[in-house]
């Protein structure tokens, strides 16, 4: 078969499909319907490295605060950082702002309609960029994400790994990305790798590309995508400074805007670093000069690139308050935007010390 005449009897496929199994999602728009671009990008920033079935509640709890785009941009990075609290990846929230901000006030709050002028904003890289495009603007581009990335492997049989295959897997994904119905193409591509061609059990026998699959005619769906091993992440370390007062209010603090967790609400802690600090350096990095007790146990959490463990010490203080501390009752911490490694220590710490 022409290769051309193939491409357009597996597009074919697949925007049939779609019109019949399309998801139900609160981001897209019926058929019919004009996508709202802030809705697109919105849940695009949010289902980055974040599932479908989280990203919904937030998604919806978004729109019912801010509605449109200028109503983010009006709105402080402390209540933005504190509605994405959960979400993680807090960059992205930071990001989400600055991007709302920016469309305000040098677009006039319509998103720009071109890649060159999304790419251009903060927290839109290519992905977001194209996906904006096929779907808000159904102009032709090719997002590629996870789900698209398996799909495509498995459809052409691409035996090198991932990371290292994903540009000859866009030169093939761009290759098959129609003309017309760019958005709903991109989608149904989205919704068949999440539904259909999935990571550990793919439903071959209702794909629209069984027929049309190499993967599968070699038997080799269950072995694709290859992946490289992922390097050991390694260790850092760090002490937690629980202060209290005899009224019971906590010591909180914000990080600094930029760097990791950036803009969020933390209990003290000392540098992360790959090596412990002796007693006498973190005692240096305290908040106050007071007498400190061990918390027992000490936690762990995983971040992208690196473990981090912590230990706990905790002291009361009643001298006078310092710029920039926060004394929170415990039943008042949702009130402020803390990452979820802290709901961890506040969790550790109530368990140890009741």
């Amino acid at each position: 078969m022409d290769k051309q005449k193939e491409i357009k009897e597996r597009v074919t496929k697949i925007l049939g499909w779609y019109d019949a199994h399309r998801r139900t999602l609160p981001w897209r728009s019926e058929p019919g319907v004009v996508p709202n671009p802030y809705h697109v990008w919105l849940s695009e920033i949010m289902l980055q490295q974040t599932t479908v079935a989280t990203v919904k509640s937030y998604f919806e709890y978004f729109l019912t605060r801010w509605p449109k785009i200028e109503n983010l941009a009006e709105a402080s990075l402390d209540d933005v950082l504190h509605a994405w609290q959960g979400l993680g990846y807090y960059a992205r929230a930071r990001n989400l702002h600055k991007c709302a901000k920016a469309i305000s006030s040098d677009y006039d709050s319509r998103f720009p309609e071109t890649e060159s002028a999304l790419l251009s904003l903060p927290g839109i890289g290519p992905y977001t960029a194209s996906a904006i495009m096929a779907i808000a603007f159904n102009k032709k581009a090719t997002p590629m994400d996870g789900n698209i990335e398996r799909v495509i492997t498995r459809l052409y049989a691409v035996a090198e790994p991932l990371p290292k295959s994903k540009k000859y897997l866009y030169q093939l994904a761009k290759q098959m990305t129609p003309d017309q119905r760019a958005g709903d193409y991109a989608q149904a591509l989205m919704d068949i790798g999440a539904t259909i061609c999935t990571p550990k059990s793919s439903k071959c026998s209702i794909c629209p590309l069984m027929h049309n699959c190499i993967a599968k005619s070699k038997g080799l769906e269950g072995e694709l995508p290859k992946r490289e091993k992922k390097p050991i992440k390694p260790l850092r370390q760090a002490t937690v400074f629980w202060v209290t007062r005899s009224s019971g209010k906590v010591l909180l603090r914000k990080r600094p805007e930029k760097g990791l967790l950036g803009g969020m609400i933390e209990i003290p802690s000392s540098s992360w670093e790959v090596e412990r600090k002796s007693r006498a350096e973190l005692i240096e990095q305290a908040p106050f000069d007071i007498n400190w007790t061990i918390v027992p146990g000490t936690i762990r959490h995983t971040f992208t690139h690196f473990h981090l463990d912590l230990e706990i010490l905790s002291g009361t203080y009643e001298g006078k308050s310092l710029i920039g501390d926060i004394w929170s009752m415990p039943h008042q911490f949702n009130d402020h935007a803390l990452p979820t490694v802290m709901k961890k220590v506040i969790a550790h710490v109530e368990s140890a010390l009741g």
